[in-house]
């Protein structure tokens, strides 16, 4: 299994750190809060996760500065997003803005994530997001591309 780090940006609801720890338990990957990430050496990791909630249109500025202050040539990446509607099209900009950095984009998941920006009169969109079922596809997607789950030794103790 390749080494990963996920870095992720989630402030609103915590969609997007559920997310990003259902990635990181099914593939034994390291997660960083973005802003934590300045610290990091990209090639200490064969592939880099980066993870945000959306916000008009666009992930949160916070992950796309961190991500700008690595230095990504010929680095692998996925990407990863939460929103109200749960579109992979937000991802395609970020995913641009990686390959113009250097990094080769391995893939996209995007999934719901509950929202009181939009209908906030309404109580919000996406209630319950992300769900089990969202959680369960985040990790089959990470593992499709970091690679087949890592071994955990069994903890060691009286018996």
């Amino acid at each position: 299994m390749k080494k990963c780090l996920i870095v992720y940006d989630s402030y609103h609801h915590g969609n997007t750190r559920k997310v990003a720890e259902a990635m990181a338990q099914a593939t034994g990957a390291q997660l960083c809060p973005a802003d934590e990430a300045q610290g990091k050496n990209p090639g200490e990791y064969e592939i880099i996760g980066f993870g945000a909630g959306i916000a008009y249109g666009r992930f949160y500025e916070k992950l796309r500065k961190a991500a700008a202050a690595m230095d990504l040539k010929g680095k692998t990446v996925f990407v990863f997003s939460t929103s109200g509607t749960g579109s992979g099209k937000y991802n395609d900009g970020f995913s641009e803005e990686l390959k113009k950095a250097g990094a080769a984009v391995a893939g996209s998941f995007a999934c719901k994530g509950y929202d009181t920006m939009v209908m906030k009169m309404f109580g919000g969109v996406a209630k319950g997001h992300p769900d089990e079922n969202d959680l369960s596809a985040a990790k089959k997607f990470a593992l499709s591309v970091v690679g087949g789950r890592r071994q955990v030794a069994a903890p060691v103790g009286p018996a």
